[in-house]
């Protein structure tokens, strides 16, 4: 067990990662942020940023020198990074459990292997891929293997040609060919899970995205007027399941499609999960203390949802003129928001 005054070591240096450190030092931990970012939101937090790249073996030597254990924020940092640092302190999650879901291909293939409901899929690495994939994946959406995120490094396709014309867009890097579901809406589940293999899942949220970037969350998701508490059990259960199956230990985000009542996984975010942001004002305990928690051998919090809660994600690059992060900066009046009862306003 890792006890306050320690340090403790943060990969990445994002929006995330600061609310990590925000919770840490609410329970009296130290925090050294590592982001190549000089003015990364956490490494302006932290009580030291060292501005380095994820493979520069020097800083990564003074963090597991400075540092008791060391966790990530997001999901591509290097799987060798932590392999290097988990020879001297513990890392979690683990390079193993992070390496499958910063790759598409390898995560499609964990959950077929582990018999979890996915969606049909066909693994592309060539031009001849595509040519042979079944004709009923389409339309399909091709997916980059590696470093997508937020609706980048995808494309929709609708026939064959289609898919082909993208893929030579992504110049032939390896991809997932993904069936387009007949979506009735998504789920996500926000879980923490300890050494010992206890898990302590958060209320499953309900999802609206806009242009493939999370936009509003209700939670817990019952409290919209399409999820059953079937449907949240069910995705509990799944994310529960996956898990275990990666032998996790920390925070973990498992995204879902819902077609017909019944449950797809769509993706893993081996870390804090932007759905789970609520989990800050409308819970006991959040998913960035669960975070610390598990990664100090602390006992998980029973998290206890005392509110319902909607979410709702606002991207910096819509304050400008053309809504395109160009023009003049038109920064809006918070004391709006500030007004309204009930409401909590996180900027950073």
């Amino acid at each position: 067990m890792i006890l306050p005054p320690a340090t403790l070591g943060m990969l990445g240096g994002g929006q995330l990662g600061r609310f990590f450190v925000s919770a840490a030092h609410e329970m009296g931990y130290k925090v050294w942020v590592l982001d190549p970012d000089p003015h990364s939101p956490a490494g302006l937090l932290a009580d030291h940023h060292l501005v380095a790249a994820y493979d520069d073996y020097v800083a990564l030597d003074a963090m597991a020198a400075e540092c008791a254990a060391v966790t990530t924020e997001f999901e591509n940092v290097p799987a060798d990074t932590l392999d290097y640092l988990a020879k001297f302190i513990p890392v979690h999650p683990s390079a193993s459990a992070v390496a499958v879901c910063q790759n598409r291909i390898a995560e499609k293939s964990f959950l077929a292997e582990n018999e979890v409901p996915h969606g049909p899929f066909a693994i592309i690495r060539c031009e001849d891929d595509l040519r042979g994939a079944a004709d009923a994946l389409f339309p399909a959406v091709l997916k980059i293997a590696r470093f997508g995120y937020d609706g980048k490094g995808q494309a929709r396709v609708a026939s064959r040609d289609e898919a082909l014309a993208a893929f030579q867009h992504f110049k032939g890097e390896p991809c997932v060919l993904e069936k387009m579901l007949k979506l009735d809406y998504e789920v996500s589940v926000v879980l923490a899970r300890d050494e010992a293999g206890t898990v302590c899942c958060f209320a499953a949220g309900e999802n609206r995205h806009r242009n493939g970037i999370l936009d509003v969350t209700v939670a817990p998701a019952q409290a919209s007027p399409f999820v059953t508490e079937a449907v949240q059990l069910r995705a509990q259960d799944i994310a529960e399941r996956l898990a275990g199956k990666l032998g996790y230990i920390g925070t973990l985000g498992v995204e879902f499609f819902v077609c017909g009542g019944e449950l797809f996984v769509n993706e893993m975010a081996p870390r804090p999960h932007n759905s789970g942001h609520h989990t800050i004002d409308a819970c006991d305990a959040s998913q960035y203390e669960q975070q610390v928690r598990a990664l100090c051998g602390l006992p998980l919090a029973r998290p206890r949802q005392h509110s319902i809660a909607v979410m709702v994600n606002l991207l910096g690059e819509l304050w400008y003129e053309d809504f395109k992060g160009h023009g003049s900066y038109r920064e809006p009046d918070w004391s709006v928001l500030h007004a309204v009862p009930g409401l909590r306003l996180h900027l950073y």
